[in-house]
């Protein structure tokens, strides 16, 4: 709309200097070759009626001069440009204007919903979760255009202030099941008050960047608080602190003693460049293989032909004895030197949530920062050799990659890769759609922001759904299969109909992991799946 606003005003300027150009030229040049004097606003009536196409008065009896002639066809023609001009900058966007519908202002009458008040990224994942269980919803932003893209895009959307307690009765967040506050800071608080306005028991979950000030958000009156920075800070951190060491990192619990982790293939490891039929990981751990990541790609079925290399990330499941054997085979003791080094890349609410989480580890930390402040180590911009050599890249077992921006991350991931093939890069995205391009660059794990926040908010929110690892790539969820009951796994088809994979069943209080394809699901059980966000989307379809 500014952009838009601008070349608007630059047509009109243009357009009446033009104007005023063709008036005094036409005043001279009557007087110069006819003879004929004309004042400014008669010189200023023929040029408009030129413009406009509306024709002629007395005047054309004196154009006998070749120049004067010239210079009207130069009018005429001026004109018609101007005009064709003015099509795509006003008339276009007005017509566009008339025929778009305006957004809603309010919603029908709704009860246990979901008030989402502002949009973001995070707000896409939560909504698809909430599709896929047929919750009702409504989103609540305060800019016009973008409640009119998306109630163009079919999202249940409302324009109004959401710190507006009479906009939150238009979308009735008394009777609502819950109120996401999901904007600024300032603005979550503002929101909180206004939803306590309107009712005392309504839910309110907010979403903080700052994680200083979640106390100051309880006391506007939001019931939980979540700060998915720093849960992404810590899952980065363990992440690298569990590839330079033999143990297993934080792995998902699922029963007594049956866990799930994810462990990458390292360069140099046992079953590094094997095959998966031949690695005999099965036959000697134990271990089940889920699936497997490869560069941003999840298998949830790998062909046995499945080369394991660096770039593999598998999920496997199993007991704590199976998974540690599984680890050593996959692990390098190239990875693990002497001088172990991380260098932690940016310095904000995820990058000093990493390098606290370092500090309890054997390894030494190195942050960089293009500002200079407390805890930055080396000041200088990471898409620059220089900055990253001074940091000691090239020595350095892993790179954490905490940066705000995710085409900055992506080009530092270039340029990292190329400074130092052997560094284990471990980054942050802001968005999904950027997590193929990281790995694509060279990065060896990728983590996205907006699927943390969402998924922590799904599980907070789906009673019917608790998502087990919000902060992994693959999604984890315990839910149950209504329509499924009486089924057996070979007939319901699970894998291939949805990608999930069913790791273990809850009946009655046990966790069941030996799962055969007879296994007939009954109505009460809990089925522990794992998959894509949009995988389990799908199973939540196929099984509600």
């Amino acid at each position: 709309m500014k952009r838009q606003r601008r070349r608007a005003l630059l047509y009109v300027g243009a357009f009446f200097t033009v104007l005023v150009v063709y008036t005094v030229v036409y005043s001279w040049a009557m007087r110069t070759f006819e003879g004929v004097d004309r004042s400014f606003l008669e010189a200023f009536g023929i040029v408009i009626e030129t413009f406009t196409t509306t024709g002629y008065g007395t005047d054309s009896i004196y154009w006998d001069s070749v120049e004067m002639q010239v210079l009207v066809i130069i009018m005429q023609m001026t004109g018609v440009v101007l005009i064709f001009m003015a099509l795509p900058l006003f008339v276009a966007p007005w017509i566009q204007e008339a025929i778009r519908a305006s957004p809603p202002t309010s919603m029908d009458e709704l009860d246990d919903h979901i008030v989402i008040c502002g949009y973001s990224p995070r707000a896409e994942t939560l909504i698809d979760e909430l599709r896929s269980w047929s919750r009702d919803y409504v989103v609540v932003v305060t800019d016009r255009e973008e409640a009119l893209d998306l109630y163009e895009q079919n999202v249940s959307v409302v324009h109004g202030d959401p710190e507006s307690a009479e906009v939150l009765e238009k979308v009735h967040a008394g009777r609502a099941d819950t109120v996401i506050a999901d904007a600024t800071d300032e603005q979550n608080a503002s929101i909180a008050l206004a939803v306590r306005e309107v009712s005392e028991d309504v839910q309110i979950i907010s979403l903080v960047e700052d994680a200083d000030l979640t106390n100051y958000l309880n006391y506007a009156g939001a019931d939980q608080v979540f700060s998915p920075r720093r849960l992404l800070g810590h899952s980065l951190a363990e992440k690298v602190t569990a590839s330079v060491t033999t143990d297993l990192g934080e792995t998902v619990t699922i029963g007594e003693d049956f866990e799930i982790v994810e462990l990458s293939i390292q360069d140099g490891g046992e079953v590094a460049n094997t095959k998966l039929a031949e690695s005999g990981i099965r036959e000697r751990t134990g271990a089940s293989i889920i699936g497997l990541w490869r560069r941003g790609e999840f298998q949830s079925s790998p062909s046995p032909d499945t080369v394991l290399d660096e770039s593999t990330i598998l999920l496997v499941a199993g007991r704590e004895a199976q998974l540690e054997r599984l680890k050593e085979m996959t692990f390098s003791d190239e990875h693990a030197p002497i001088h172990r080094s991380v260098i932690v890349a940016g310095y904000g609410e995820v990058g000093s949530t990493v390098e606290e989480e370092m500090q309890s580890t054997a390894m030494g930390t190195v942050v960089v920062d293009i500002e200079d402040k407390p805890g930055v180590d080396v000041v200088g911009d990471v898409t620059d050799e220089a900055a990253l050599r001074d940091a000691g890249v090239e020595h350095a077992n892993a790179l954490i990659l905490a940066l705000g921006d995710d085409t900055t991350t992506i080009f530092a991931t270039l340029v990292a890769r190329e400074v130092a093939p052997g560094v284990e890069i471990v980054a942050r995205a802001n968005e999904t759609d950027n997590i193929g391009k990281l790995y694509s660059a060279g990065a060896d794990y990728v983590l996205a922001l907006e699927t943390v926040s969402g998924r922590m908010l799904a599980s907070t929110i789906l009673e019917d759904e608790e998502v087990i690892s919000p902060d992994k790539q693959v999604e984890i969820v315990r839910t149950t299969a209504p329509r499924l009951a009486g089924q057996n796994l070979k007939d319901a088809e699970i894998r291939s109909r949805t990608g999930c994979t069913v790791i273990a069943v809850e009946r009655n209080g046990e966790v069941i992991t030996d799962l055969g394809p007879e296994f007939t699901i009954r109505i009460d059980d809990q089925l522990i799946i794992a998959g894509t966000d949009e995988d389990t989307n799908e199973f939540a379809e196929l099984a509600q």
